[in-house]
């Protein structure tokens, strides 16, 4: 609590324009315990940083996240990819990393670009955290592979998708700091009805019980996701 009211404090003198002392004032403040991190701090330095935090310039961020979990089995190694599951790993590399080039083996492309590998190691399932979800590779593991991801629509609003895992993969690819493998997951996604939403309390839409068609999209880059994506399972009912 100490620490938040002294961020309001540093937010209110800054931000009112005028020359006056204030900061200065809380370096006469001791911290105790966790807070005491901070306390090393002028109240030069903490006004330089308020004023950075303010004047962040937009610029493309790259980066990977660790796996909050494991690819489980039924596992298969060195899985021959495809040629259009090539073609789509390739679509799904160009979006991924906007400033680097790939392309398949024995293809003619730009110089640099680099050779995606033509295997994969393929899993039935898959944990994130402490939930498992599966995939239609196998009937005992279909109930568990229906699953729910948020996408970003052309509009620039999030809306959230039906789809089915087919089944969960890891791809290695190289990059310009190593080689970096990639946990993925290839879904297919449901087309929506004609009507979305039916079901309504007093004219209320409850958005947890959702129409979707039975067919699918076609298969496209889309079909490839990360599996820290993946929103939630859902369960699927016919209607």
């Amino acid at each position: 609590m100490r620490r938040m009211m002294a961020d309001i404090h540093i937010d209110s003198i800054i931000n009112s324009g005028e020359n006056v002392r204030g900061l200065e004032l809380l370096n006469n403040r001791t911290f105790v315990g966790s807070l005491a991190e901070v306390d090393e701090f002028s109240a030069d330095e903490i006004k330089r940083f308020w004023l950075n935090s303010r004047n962040i310039q937009q610029s493309i961020v790259t980066g990977s996240e660790s796996f909050p979990g494991e690819m489980l089995g039924p596992a298969s190694e060195n899985v021959v990819i495809s040629n259009s599951m090539l073609d789509l790993l390739v679509e799904y590399y160009l979006a991924t990393y906007e400033t680097l080039e790939f392309q398949k083996p024995f293809r003619e492309g730009h110089e640099n670009s680099k050779i995606i590998s033509v295997k994969m190691k393929q899993f039935g399932r898959c944990r994130i955290s402490s939930e498992t979800f599966g995939s239609n590779m196998f009937a005992r593991h279909v109930k568990n592979s229906y699953i729910l991801a948020k996408f970003i629509t052309q509009d620039g609003s999030v809306d959230c998708y039906p789809g089915q895992v087919q089944f969960f993969f890891s791809h290695k690819v190289d990059l310009p700091d190593g080689e970096l493998e990639h946990n993925l997951a290839f879904i297919q996604w449901y087309q929506p009805a004609n009507s979305r939403y039916y079901f309504s309390i007093e004219d209320d839409e409850i958005c947890n019980v959702e129409l979707w068609g039975t067919e699918f999209y076609p298969e496209g880059r889309d079909c490839i996701i990360p599996v820290h994506n993946i929103l939630s399972r859902f369960v699927i009912s016919k209607f």
